[in-house]
């Protein structure tokens, strides 16, 4: 493979050189690093990426390819990937095209031939920070105009990019490994819709795993005709997806949630869903340093006393104070943050961590089961 030179700048005037193994062109976003092992497909796909650049902190990557199986979703949302070093030789019996065919196909940025290790403790240190990167232009001056005249992630409502745009069914169940396949065999008892707001295929899986018929609709809902459906006992619950930039810019989806809590409807959520539902009841979020980004964070079940290893994605979080409404059932132990509630006055609980993503492998699949048994 023959690598073309990318040029980076950073926000803290940072300027870098590199190798490009993904699309050409220029792009601006969010720089976010991510402490996962394993499964950068899935990472490099998930709708909640949509706006940032995944600094790998996981050194060599490509190894294993790329399949349709793995795609979280239809596209790459994000604007590029950064990697110390890329191996475009992939060996894997399910591998089906190398990761740089995969960001060239979805116009994606790769990075690599730089040191990751500088830019994740540049923005552990300094925090979130802008940057662009392109195949197409040298000039450090130059790039810093451009970046300068950029805006940020958190006045941008990607939503609308990585929501689907028509409803439809999903009845695809959980990985089975015996089979080297999704379960396809799924006899739905309840059904539930799911609002996407850039929606993982595993969340949507794991869904159907527990016996329900998911059907996913836009983001632009109106909680009226959810409302209506429900008191005719067409739907038994709603669940509220994952995805990506600053939940606070979701001024009309905020709404509508707040119309369903009013009506009590039971509800899940899991990330950007979990931080929706905290605005809408009043809570207005906050965003971390750096965020949380990886697979091998610990959370405590506040009930039970045991601590899961999750898979993180998020740069906001709920403020402490929900606690006057709800009750904390999850706990970060890397900073102590909320990352499970379960609301006093409502049939409604939501996780900040992914349970889907199986980095413990199956540490937080309960979570599902419990949804289910809650409807």
């Amino acid at each position: 493979m023959d690598k073309q030179k990318i040029w980076i700048y950073i926000e803290n005037g940072l300027f870098f050189e590199a190798s490009s193994f993904g699309s050409k062109g220029t792009k601006t976003g969010e720089i976010v690093f991510n402490t996962s092992m394993s499964g950068y497909q899935e990472i490099a796909t998930d709708p909640s990426y949509a706006g940032q650049f995944i600094v790998f902190t996981m050194p060599e990557i490509g190894n294993v390819g790329c399949n349709a199986l793995d795609m979280e979703s239809n596209d790459v949302f994000a604007s590029g990937v950064i990697v110390r070093n890329y191996q475009e030789r992939f060996s894997n019996f399910r591998a089906e095209e190398s990761f740089s065919n995969l960001l060239k196909k979805y116009n994606a940025l790769g990075i690599c031939d730089i040191d990751t290790r500088v830019l994740t403790k540049t923005v552990r240190d300094g925090g979130s920070l802008m940057m662009i990167a392109s195949t197409e232009i040298s000039d450090k001056d130059e790039l810093k105009k451009i970046l300068d005249k950029s805006p940020r992630i958190e006045e941008i409502d990607y939503i609308k990019q990585v929501s689907t745009k028509k409803r439809y069914i999903h009845q695809t169940g959980a990985w089975n490994h015996s089979k080297m396949s999704y379960n396809e065999d799924i006899k739905p008892l309840k059904k539930i819709v799911a609002i996407d707001f850039g929606i993982k295929r595993n969340i949507l899986n794991e869904l159907c795993e527990v016996g329900f018929e998911v059907e996913v609709i836009p983001h632009d809902f109106k909680a009226k005709e959810l409302i209506d459906r429900y008191k005719k006992d067409e739907i038994k619950a709603v669940f509220l997806s994952n995805g990506p930039g600053d939940p606070l810019v979701l001024k009309k989806e905020k709404e509508q949630i707040r119309e369903l809590i009013d009506a009590k409807i039971p509800m899940f959520a899991i990330c950007l869903g979990h931080q929706l539902l905290s605005i809408a009841h009043g809570y207005p979020t906050y965003k971390l340093k750096f965020g949380q980004h990886g697979g091998n964070h610990p959370v405590q079940n506040q009930e039970s006393k045991v601590i899961e290893i999750t898979a993180q994605n998020h740069n906001y979080n709920v403020p402490d104070s929900i606690c006057d409404i709800a009750t904390i059932t999850h706990i970060n132990l890397f900073d102590n943050t909320i990352e499970g509630l379960r609301y006093k006055d409502s049939p409604i609980f939501s996780v900040q961590h992914h349970p889907e993503a199986s980095p413990g492998p199956h540490d937080s699949k309960y979570i599902f089961r419990e949804f289910a048994k809650f409807v």
